[in-house]
């Protein structure tokens, strides 16, 4: 399955980056894991959280990795993503850009709140 998949995948990868900068050890944390997407809805928010999600973990602009910029149009020139699984559910790019922006605002908000709970709590 997906996840002797991902541990060749991710094995190979740290095998060729050892030997390529001599040096040793593990390049990804933790065990591959893996959710089950089981409707439209899940996978618009998914989408909208592993593009911003620098703005979830407060990354420094210009120092993330994401597809934001192509699923806005900006960057053409490695186009890896499958949009249009995700655009065709949109009446245009801005409308997308509003609910992902709306749902990590969202997700942002949660999490201020739970640490402040958390807070509370400990109190």
């Amino acid at each position: 399955g997906i996840e002797k998949f991902m541990q060749r995948i991710g094995g190979g990868f740290t095998r060729y980056f050892n030997e390529k900068y001599n040096r040793n050890g593990v390049l990804f944390q933790g065990k591959f894991k893996s959710i089950h997407v089981d409707s439209d809805e899940y996978l618009l928010h998914l989408s909208a959280y592993v593009n911003l999600n620098d703005r979830v973990h407060k990354i420094p602009p210009g120092n993330a990795c994401s597809s934001w910029d192509e699923y806005l149009g900006k960057n053409q020139s490695d186009e890896i993503c499958f949009k249009n699984i995700i655009l065709d559910r949109f009446k245009d790019k801005e409308d997308y850009m509003k609910f992902a922006e709306d749902t990590v605002e969202g997700i942002i908000s949660n999490r201020e709140e739970d640490d402040r709970l958390s807070e509370l709590l400990l109190e």
